[in-house]
Formats: C-alpha cells, structure tokens, sequence
C-alpha cells in the first residue's frame, strides 16, 4: 500500500515537472506567432479603413511590381545557381574547387549593400561612365545612350546577385547525391551534355531548386532596401509610406496581410511541387558522380560562367566599398560608428541566445511532455522567417506601444513614478523582432540535432537519477553543442543584416551598422558607409565559411 502511493506520488511529481515544460513550449510558441496575429487583428479591425482607397490607387502598382520584380529574380537566380552548380558538381576545370565556395560569399553582402556599390560604380559620376567618356571622346551624356541605373531591371539584377547562392547550394547538394548510375545510361543512349541536364539532372533536382527559387522570392518580397534606393514602389514600401507619412497603421497592416498572401502562396506552391515530385535511388550501393574533365575551350567557358555571378555578387561591392574606404580613411573615427559596432553586437548576440535558448526549451518541451498543444504549435512557430521584418514591425509595435504606454500609465498611477517606456524605449522591441524572424533557423538546427541523439542514451541517464533538466544538461547539449553553436552564430548573422525591422523598431538616436549603411547611402554619402558596411560583410563571411565548411561534409 505505501509502495503503491508512493508510486502515485511519484507519477505526479513526474506530470507535473512535465506540464511546466509543456506550458513553456506553449508560451514560447504564442510569443513566436503574437506578431503574426496581431497583423490579422489591425488589418481586420482597423480604426480607419484605407483598403477602398489602396485598391483605387497605389496597391495594384505595388502588387505588379512585386510580383514582377519576385518572378524575375526567382528565374535569373534559378538559371545562374542551377547552371553554376551544374558546371562545379559535373565538370573539372581550373578554378572549380576555388569556385565552389566562392559562389556562396554573395551571402555575406546585404542585397542593399550591393545597390549601393552597382549605383556608385554605373552612374554618370562612376568610374565605367568616365572611362567611357575618357575611352571615346564624349563630352556629356547626351553624346551616348546608358541604361538608368534606379530602375527595376537594376533592383531585379542586385536582388538576383544577392540571392543565387540558395539555389546554388541546394541544386548542388541534389547534383551531389543523384547516381552516376542515370547518366551513363543517358550517354550510352546518345545523350549529349545538353540533354543529359535537360532531361535527367533537371528534373532529378527539381525539388530542391524549387525551394531554392521559393526562399530567394520570398526573400525578394520581404527586401526594402533595394527597392527603395531604387525608388521602386513595392508592397514593402508601401508599408512605410502608408504607415509613416500617412499615419494610418489599419492600412499598412493590410498591405502586411497582402505581403503574407504572397509568402503563403510561395511556401504552398513550392510544397505543392515537392508532393508531386517523388524520385527514389533504385541501389542502396549507387555510385556517385564523377566530374568529367573539360577541354580547354570548355574550361574557359566554364570559368567565365561561374566567375561572373562572383564577381557581380562579391567583388564589385566590396572592391567598390574599399576603394571609399581607403580614399576616405578618417571615415573609421567617424562619430557614431563605433557606437553602431556596440549595439548591432549586443542585440545581435542577445537575440542570438534568446532565440537559440526558447527554440532548445520549445524543441526539448515538446519531446518530453508530448503534449498534443504544443507539438502543433511548433511548425507554426517557423511562419516567422518568411515574413518580412516590415511586417513583423507593424505586428511587433502598435501592440507593444500600447501595452508600454498601459503599464507606464498605471505604474505612474499607483506610485506616482514615471518609468517611461520600457519595452519600444529600449532596444527590447528590436530583440524580440530578431527572435521571432530568425526563430527558424535556431528551432531546425536544434530538432535535427536532437533527432539524431539516441533516445537510449537520455534514458539511461533518466534511469540513473537525472531529472529532465540534467538529462537536457548533461547529456543532450554536450552532444548538441555544434549545432547549437551554428544556431547561434546564423542567427546573429541574420540579426546584424536585418534592415527593414530594426528601421521600424529602433529606440530614437539608436542606430546599427545596417541602418548607418542605409542613413549613410541614402545622402548619397557613400564614403561614410563603406566602413559599417565591410564590417557587415565580415560578419557575414563567418556564416558563409561555416556554410562551406558543413556543404563539405
């Protein structure tokens, strides 16, 4: 009898340490999707209903130039990774395995950073138009025909530049892993190099660069600072026209649910490929493929091919970024930057631990408490990363304002004290905007990482005595710790890029490196941007590195 009740007790004590887990995954997957909600509830409720009067006027011109400038960034970028991956995984040639993680480091430069360079280095004033003024003899720009450089073709080939790299490297792991089986068969059926990669490595990779395409258009549809330098008129733009020169929040949360509408449509095309596309290895034993040595034409050929997006993407905004760097020295005392430096390192690093730290609990919750809440929540938590920062800033700040001015309110009430605003007075807002966006990223580097932990091991540490909490301790996370180091490193990357919600969300005289690039850029002060904008780009190269270093395992 008292074993039995001791037994009883026991299972309680067990069900109730498992209920705070799962109420903590609950909370932290409700933080995580607040934002989007509260998008929902300021579009469908909105003080001043300005849809009749968008319809009528600027939205379908933001619709058209999205959808334009997203379908055409995803086609280019789908032809320049596709190809480059296809010449590097099929071919041997000089410069292939430089190449091949040369093509990733357009990543570490922000689409806005390389809007910035293409303008100073193609506009009248730029070195190209004064070379070909000095080459020919022209006087002015009535004696030749040039291009305009703020257009959306050049929005359309900065965003491209930008935003290859994610088919590349998916097209290549799917390049990578299909069987040399397939194509010596296509070669013994008289199958050229055309038609070998028309008609067995294309379609065989076609799901993978069709998410590839699916991330760089949603990507495309969440940019502000192209379009904007660019003076291109997007639904992006369109939220902070709306919201802060016709100070009206209903109507650019609208456009918030119209910009939602696309990146929902976006994520459902790509899985609705994916699920009619089913390609399966016929031998456990297949061989993978061999790259095939190209002639000297060929290789020059190849070369060429896979320099040019490198070279766009990397070596023309950073060349262009150092040659104002270095004309302008004094620019690296420049007052506020260092101030930058110190608070794009602090949000960035403490978004980076919140985020990493409430995807660990919420991922590890949800494997022990089992509770059906929870485990449904958590693929709604991921609906962060492809909405926009634009957005997340409209979700994050007229809530959050309200509720900062309501408990400043009643604390002044009650004790007579004036706190202030505690959550958008401070860098608060920010962080939470960085933890929702990137929760992603920390949340599926830490479930794979868990996933591949034998379930016997934290059992048997279960068994010896260990409590939930040490098992996670002592057991998990010395197992875990290099995914969950990436975790960490990716997210405060992405933090330290992000432009569009830290635009929004800021606390006043609160600056970033980003949003000092994009102060800098836009009073055509190129010179005081170039420091702030190498210092993002070598942030952003720690995270391609990792990248090329995991792609080679």
């Amino acid at each position: 009898m008292v074993e039995q009740k001791t037994r009883i007790e026991t299972t309680a004590r067990a069900r109730y340490r498992l209920s705070i887990w799962s109420i903590g995954a609950i909370v932290i997957a409700a933080l995580v999707v607040l934002p989007i909600l509260s998008i929902l509830w300021l579009a469908l409720t909105p003080e001043e209903n300005a849809w009749p009067h968008l319809m009528a006027t600027t939205l379908p011109r933001y619709v058209t130039n999205t959808a334009i400038i997203s379908l055409s960034v995803g086609f280019l970028s789908a032809a320049v990774g596709t190809g480059s991956a296809w010449l590097i995984t099929m071919y041997r040639f000089p410069g292939a395995r430089w190449l091949e993680w040369l093509l990733l480091t357009p990543l570490a430069i922000p689409a806005y950073v390389g809007a910035y360079a293409l303008v100073d280095f193609l506009e009248y004033a730029g070195p190209l138009q004064t070379g070909l003024r000095s080459m020919f003899g022209w006087e002015s720009a009535r004696d030749y025909w040039f291009p305009e450089i703020r257009s959306r073709w050049a929005a359309i080939v900065v965003l491209a530049a930008a935003l290859n790299p994610y088919v590349f490297l998916l097209a290549r792991a799917a390049f990578r892993e299909q069987s040399a089986d397939a194509y010596e068969v296509a070669r013994a059926l008289g199958a050229g190099p055309i038609a070998r990669f028309w008609r067995v490595g294309l379609p065989l990779a076609r799901p993978a660069i069709a998410a590839g395409v699916a991330i760089v258009m949603m990507e495309t549809v969440s940019d502000f600072g192209v379009v904007d330098y660019f003076a291109v008129q997007t639904l992006t733009t369109g939220i902070f026209t709306v919201w802060l020169e016709g100070h009206n929040a209903g109507g650019a949360a609208q456009i918030a649910l119209v910009i939602l509408g696309f990146v929902f449509l976006l994520a459902a095309l790509e899985k609705l490929g994916r699920s009619r596309s089913r390609f399966y290895r016929m031998s456990r034993q297949s061989r993978p493929v061999e790259p095939r040595e190209l002639g000297r034409l060929g290789s020059l050929a190849a070369l060429v091919l896979c320099a040019v997006p490198f070279i766009i993407g990397f070596v023309l905004p950073v060349a262009v970024l150092f040659s104002h760097a270095l004309a302008k020295p004094e620019y690296w005392l420049s007052n506020g930057l260092f101030s930058a430096l110190l608070h794009t390192l602090t949000v960035g690093s403490v978004a980076a631990l919140v985020t990493v730290l409430g995807a660990l609990f919420l991922v590890y919750g949800v494997r022990l408490s089992g509770s059906t809440l929870a485990r449904k929540l958590m693929p709604v938590t991921t609906i962060g990363y492809a909405a926009p920062g634009a957005v997340l800033g409209i979700g994050i700040l007229i809530p959050m304002a309200a509720a900062d001015n309501a408990m400043a309110d009643g604390v002044l009430a009650v004790t007579g004290w004036d706190p202030g605003l505690v959550m958008t007075g401070t860098a608060f807002a920010v962080i939470y905007a960085y933890c929702v966006r990137f929760f992603a990223i920390a949340q599926g580097a830490t479930d794979a990482a868990i996933e591949r932990v034998s379930p016997n091991i934290p059992m048997a540490a279960r068994s010896l005595g260990r409590s939930a909490r040490g098992a996670l301790a002592e057991v998990y996370f010395p197992l875990i710790r290099g995914s969950v180091g990436t975790a960490l490193l990716l997210v405060f990357v992405d933090s330290v890029k992000e432009l569009p919600a830290t635009l929004l969300l800021r606390p006043f005289n609160y600056g970033t490196l980003a949003t000092r690039v994009y102060e800098q850029a836009s009073l055509e002060q190129l010179g005081q941007a170039a420091p702030p904008a190498l210092m993002v780009i070598a942030v952003g190269l720690c995270a391609v590195a990792l990248m090329a270093r995991a792609s080679r395992r």
